[in-house]
């Protein structure tokens, strides 16, 4: 007897799936493929991926974008019942709008050693004097969301040459 497997439609794997699909988005934008979901009691409320060359704002970054989105899905700044899902570690801006916004936990895929702000380089999600911490979680599909990255740069390399 041979059963399907059981998809979970709750799960951090999903949601981060969701994430990448917004990530491919962004790749096929022509922007760095970041995506970015929020989700509140279990249903997502704000999806985003990057739009920094779109818009020519080096903030529009999908965490923030995210983020702007999920305060209006719920009519207040305070997110702390809301949890992010983000295909790279998300940056210092990004880290801190996160902590502002008092979200509840952070998931991300690949990790940033160069500019991570959620454990890599540094960590401003879980920094003790200020007056809220994220809980974060790394490492969710992360090879699937460092391959899109890769894959987005070797492009970008190859087209430059």
């Amino acid at each position: 007897m041979s059963f399907e497997p059981i998809i979970d439609l709750s799960s951090d794997e999903w949601f981060m799936g969701e994430a990448l699909r917004q990530a491919r988005k962004a790749f096929r934008a022509e922007e760095v493929p970041v995506g970015a979901v929020i989700v509140h009691r279990k249903t997502i409320i704000a999806r985003a991926h990057n739009h920094v060359e779109l818009l020519k704002d080096a903030t529009a970054h999908a965490e923030m974008e995210a983020i702007t989105q999920a305060a209006a899905a719920l009519n207040d700044w305070r997110l702390n019942e809301c949890d992010l899902y983000v295909t790279k570690e998300p940056c210092a801006m990004c880290a801190g709008a996160m902590v502002q916004s008092r979200l509840g936990r952070i998931f991300y895929g690949a990790s940033d050693t160069r500019s991570g702000a959620a454990g890599s380089a540094l960590n401003l999600l879980r920094f003790l004097s200020f007056n809220h911490q994220c809980q974060v979680k790394g490492g969710v599909r992360q090879e699937e969301c460092a391959r899109l990255l890769k894959e987005f740069f070797q492009e970008k390399r190859l087209a430059a040459d």
